[in-house]
């Protein structure tokens, strides 16, 4: 691992929201399981504004990918488990089966999206290519998944995802960005 993600994962694991939930996750035996996106990238930029790592984090999300059950009863029983074992946490938290989001990704987004192949293909989807991140625990240490890098994410540069054309959505996401972090930018 680069210095710059051990950087991140030590920045990220001081949200100690973001810590339990990492050490906690393989409980839920999910398949190909990640803490990802917001919890992850504004617990950094938190730090950078001097702010609580959890100041303002708004959910903690968590995806997974399980083909073999693409029902929304399914990944609801799945988020019900969770509340269950990180209740205690008292914060929001959404889980989300990456192996189903093209069936309800047309009714939301109103555009296809071909099925995904695991749950890293749902992370490089983010809208903000800095906040495209994840982290999961494995045998040994933490892994991060950050498909268009951490420098932008440290930079505070806030480029689209050239991967996922959502123009408007993505000017929404970097507005509300930089309300809540000033020091944010938009390059041309």
């Amino acid at each position: 691992m680069d210095a710059l993600a051990q950087r991140f994962v030590q920045d990220a694991l001081r949200n100690r929201c973001n810590a339990v939930l990492l050490e906690r996750l393989p409980e839920l035996n999910l398949p190909d399981a990640w803490l990802v996106g917001g919890c992850l990238f504004q617990t950094v930029w938190n730090l950078r504004g001097g702010q609580p790592p959890g100041a303002g984090i708004r959910d903690y999300d968590i995806f997974y990918f399980d083909a073999g059950d693409l029902s929304e009863a399914a990944e609801t029983a799945v988020n019900q488990r969770a509340q269950r074992l990180f209740g205690d946490l008292g914060v929001p938290l959404e889980l989300k089966n990456q192996a189903r989001v093209h069936t309800w990704y047309p009714a939301y987004f109103g555009r296809p999206c071909p099925p995904l192949q695991n749950a890293c293909e749902g992370i490089k989807r983010f809208l903000v290519g800095s906040t495209s991140v994840g982290l999961r625990q494995t045998g040994t240490g933490v892994e991060v998944y950050a498909p268009h890098g951490l420098d932008d994410l440290y930079r505070g540069l806030l480029r689209r995802n050239p991967g996922v054309d959502h123009g408007a959505l993505y000017a929404q996401k970097a507005r509300d960005y930089q309300a809540r972090w000033p020091w944010l930018h938009v390059p041309d």
